[in-house]
């Protein structure tokens, strides 16, 4: 992945920790729904921060590290001093973000006319959120995935990609069970180059083919 890599989607995991309650009520109110839960929340701070902790000494800069370990950075209600410069981090994290994002579509732009339609159509109807049901090799160069869209944006139910003249393949033995983060495109000679970035655990399945065709399945109707 060349712009939303495994490095900027766990920043944006923890770029969580710098999103406040704006009011102390709103604090107090956050701090007893965990109580009506049964959990202890002070508890589950601890350990949330314990297990991204090495995520937020690498991504945040170090005026937030004394906050990370004494453990108030989601402890206790912000001070004036952590809002300003959460804010501020926000605010460069935010642009950073908008900025890849119009990158990546600008590249897109640049090369959509060279795409054969179907591959146009992988792009196009997003499949952030689907998850990989199984997938076949019936040819040397034949790749087929099987997805089940119903908590993603498109499709809504299972649908059925079969890339066709494979050139490279590369994946890792946990694709099945898999969810579809993102994916990009790059024009290549023998048809495209896909790559995607997918979570459970996070890893990056990529090929090159000359097209791929998509079947709705379940009789469903696209959207």
């Amino acid at each position: 992945m060349k712009y939303f890599t495994k490095a900027r989607y766990e920043e944006m995991q923890i770029s969580r920790y710098l999103s406040f309650p704006e009011t102390e009520k709103e604090w107090e109110e956050n701090i007893a729904y965990y109580e009506a839960e049964g959990i202890n929340f002070a508890e589950r701070c601890k350990e949330e921060l314990e297990y991204n902790k090495q995520d937020l000494l690498r991504f945040l800069p170090e005026a937030f590290h004394p906050y990370i370990y004494d453990g108030t950075l989601n402890s206790r209600f912000p001070s004036t001093e952590l809002r300003t410069k959460a804010k501020q981090w926000r605010s460069e994290y935010e642009e950073r973000v908008k900025r890849i994002g119009s990158e990546y579509r600008s590249h897109y732009q640049s090369i959509k006319d060279k795409l054969p339609p179907q591959v146009v159509k992988l792009c196009e109807k997003s499949l952030h959120d689907a998850k990989i049901l199984s997938f076949e090799k019936p040819a040397e160069d034949t790749f087929v995935l099987f997805l089940d869209c119903s908590g993603g944006y498109h499709y809504l139910t299972d649908v059925k990609m079969t890339f066709k003249g494979v050139k490279e393949l590369s994946y890792t033995e946990e694709l099945i069970g898999s969810y579809w983060l993102y994916d990009e495109i790059y024009a290549a000679e023998a048809g495209f180059e896909l790559h995607v970035l997918l979570e459970g655990p996070l890893s990056e399945f990529t090929l090159i083919a000359e097209d791929v065709s998509i079947e709705v399945l379940k009789g469903a109707t696209e959207v």
